[in-house]
């Protein structure tokens, strides 16, 4: 009877195949290295893709994972696909970090035409370096200026994010990006309608950090 009921009973539907970072969906999971070469906020920590997010530009659309672990601190990832693919790591930091990090007037340049601004980082207090140190490199150059998009809270991969200005346009903003000599930190800031302004650390990270995945279904 068994063997009958094997034979002609339901199969169950194969599991759903993850193993990229471009496959994740809300609710899945991620387990990342363990390598002293990754911030605290990221060796051997297991993430759960919390929300997905769409920055839409005029030629080009990114997603954006929203991840937190046990810590509680939101992670912002993204699959970028150049001439080698790797990940872009983010977290965002406050006004008060800012201005113990970077001098302020230093920043301001940001902002200011021809938009070529040189930041350098500031010695840091112990907390500080504890918390940020692996995420700061410590000197930058301007390598965007005001670059105009959208943000939408909203997984659109494979879709054109709605056009119509009824509110479903998404959030504009103007972007800024600052890279280290060597590629692999970064500092983006977006500034939106309204003046609200918010400054990410970057890392750009190989996709071998992701050492498992894990399908929510």
């Amino acid at each position: 009877m068994g063997f009958l009921s094997g034979l002609f009973g339901k199969k169950e539907a194969p599991k759903r195949q993850l193993d990229h970072p471009n496959k994740l969906l809300k609710g899945d999971m991620l387990t990342l290295d363990d390598s002293f070469a990754l911030p605290a906020q990221l060796r051997g920590q297991q993430l759960k893709v919390e929300a997905i997010h769409t920055y839409e530009y005029q030629r080009s659309q990114l997603c954006e994972f929203l991840l937190r672990g046990h810590s509680g601190t939101a992670i912002f990832m993204s699959y970028i696909q150049e001439d080698e693919s790797y990940l872009s790591i983010s977290i965002k930091i406050n006004r008060a970090d800012v201005e113990q990090i970077f001098d302020l007037d230093a920043f301001a340049e940001i902002f200011e035409e021809p938009g070529k601004a040189t930041l350098l980082t500031k010695a840091l207090s112990a907390e500080l370096e504890t918390e940020f140190g692996q995420w700061l490199s410590d000197e930058y150059h301007q390598v965007e200026f005001a670059g105009f998009g959208y943000f939408h809270r909203q997984d659109y991969r494979g879709l054109t994010p709605p056009q119509d200005d009824n509110g479903n346009r998404g959030e504009g903003f103007e972007g800024y990006t600052l890279v280290n000599n060597q590629d692999t930190h970064a500092v983006d800031i977006e500034v939106y309608e309204g003046g609200d302004t918010e400054v990410m650390l970057t890392l750009y990270r190989p996709l071998t950090d992701i050492r498992d995945y894990w399908p929510a279904s």
